[in-house]
């Protein structure tokens, strides 16, 4: 059975939605508040295990995230938003500690801009505590995915793994173009993902020109992505050089109302095609599985039920 384990922070997030930008001073009304859990790798669980219950897949899930309290209210928060499926018995839970990390985010309704402030007071997962959970699943992994946070705690662990499990595959996120040390996870990984800040911020212009370069300094990878928003979405396979382009699927019906998590949506569709549909599909079937399954998510709220528009890939 396949085991595919997601390692990243974990967050409660609080949404308010604003009609402007509020200035320094300024009272404003928000239209609209939501609390959901958020962070990127329980994002992407929450889209994925969606899929494989829809195909009734045994790939097993594990978060490692570092928690509260277990006892903690938001520990059962979280446990409750991320399904059945989704085990968070691999996480490092820190007992002193009630409060989960926390992001308060202001969406501008004018401009669809979103402004995250982020607390976290949970002490950081450091590679020691990644090499005993490690450990403790040892062959029984089949896939590892890695938020890419803390770069050179995330590099040491994955050279951990590579020694551990030889024949595991591993992804990378690669997202905030400020972070110093993600260019370094890129030769380590099987499969990376980029987002259209770093590439801007690393001097790209278009999402194809990112991965051709980056193609170059990955000389192991299987695969590599690279999201650019409402353009849509391009993937590269260094070993064939194919390079499939694809653009952001547009509904008809329906306007974007929360583009939060949509990148993490992108992720979850591409790893389900790769662990669910890897001998099967295409290339571009698997990115324009995931375009579609992004551009559906930005027009409604959160990431419940996605699998109900998707039928017809599946």
């Amino acid at each position: 059975m396949k085991h595919f384990i997601a390692v990243g922070a974990c967050y409660i997030d609080t949404i308010l939605s604003v009609p402007h930008f509020i200035t320094e001073d300024e009272k404003l009304r928000a239209s609209n508040i939501v609390r959901r859990r958020g962070g990127n790798c329980p994002n992407t669980i929450e889209v994925l295990e969606q899929f494989l219950d829809a195909q009734n897949d045994s790939i097993s899930v594990d978060l490692v995230a570092v928690l509260p309290q277990r006892s903690s209210t938001a520990v059962k928060e979280i446990q409750q938003s991320l399904g059945s499926r989704a085990s968070l018995r691999k996480c490092l839970y820190r007992e002193e500690h009630l409060e989960p990390a926390s992001s308060y985010i202001i969406r501008n309704l004018a401009t669809d801009s979103r402004t995250i402030i982020n607390y976290n007071a949970l002490p950081e997962m450091t590679c020691d505590e990644f090499v005993q959970v490690a450990d403790s699943i040892n062959n029984e992994a089949s896939w590892y995915h890695f938020e890419g946070r803390i770069p050179d705690v995330t590099l040491d662990c994955i050279r951990h793994l590579r020694k551990l499990c030889p024949g595991v595959k591993i992804s990378v996120e690669i997202e905030k173009p400020g972070r110093a040390g993600l260019q370094e996870l890129v030769p380590e990984a099987d499969v990376v993902f980029y987002s259209k800040s770093w590439a801007i911020g690393n001097g790209y212009k278009t999402s194809e020109e990112c991965l051709r370069a980056q193609a170059k300094t990955a000389p192991n990878a299987l695969l590599l992505c690279c999201t650019w928003g409402e353009v849509g979405a391009s993937a590269f396979e260094p070993s064939s050089h194919s390079l499939c382009v694809g653009p952001a699927y547009v509904s008809k019906d329906s306007p974007v109302v929360d583009t939060i998590g949509a990148g993490d949506t992108f992720i979850a569709g591409m790893l389900f095609s790769l662990l669910a549909h890897d001998e099967d599909w295409s290339l571009a079937q698997k990115l324009d599985f995931s375009n579609e399954l992004a551009g559906r998510k930005v027009v409604q709220e959160g990431f419940g039920d996605l699998v109900s528009g998707m039928q017809s890939h599946l």
